[in-house]
């Protein structure tokens, strides 16, 4: 429910294996189903996957409706960081005309609300931008540790 700039590090500390996947997806609506399945795939393992999937959703779904990633030929990447209780979720777009924010949503418009359920979903969420390209975040308390397979 926070917002900050700068995503906070998730500290090895608190992780008996801190865990890092990325992966780069072609910036169209189908896939962000497989961006999702890819999110999916790679916390299988742990009890909350299934946490992780509306806000990561929201995230790439905004990366290709409100950035230069929606446009031909544009991209997004996903990055997933895991430490034992942290997971963090982040899509790297190509930038666009404006900045995520908050906005209030009448109760009849269809959208406008994707910020909002990140916001009750996750514990934080903000976002970095350069001249080309704006990454947004979401951290993730996870209540279950994770316990590595040994």
């Amino acid at each position: 429910m926070t917002y900050t700039d700068t995503p906070p590090a998730c500290s090895g500390r608190q992780a008996q294996r801190p865990q890092r996947w990325t992966r780069t997806f072609p910036g169209t609506k189908r896939h962000i189903a497989e961006a999702r399945r890819f999110v999916t795939t790679c916390l299988a393992d742990h009890p909350e996957a299934d946490t992780a999937e509306l806000p990561f959703s929201e995230l790439a779904t905004n990366a290709i409706r409100h950035t230069n990633s929606g446009q031909a030929g544009g991209r997004f990447q996903v990055t997933l960081h895991r430490t034992t209780r942290l997971l963090l979720l982040t899509v790297l777009d190509e930038g666009g005309p404006t900045t995520p924010r908050l906005t209030t949503a009448d109760d009849l418009d269809l959208i406008g609300r994707g910020l909002h359920l990140i916001s009750q979903l996750a514990n934080g969420w903000g976002t970095h931008a350069t001249q080309s390209s704006r990454t947004v975040w979401a951290l993730l308390h996870l209540t279950t540790p994770h316990q590595p397979a040994q």
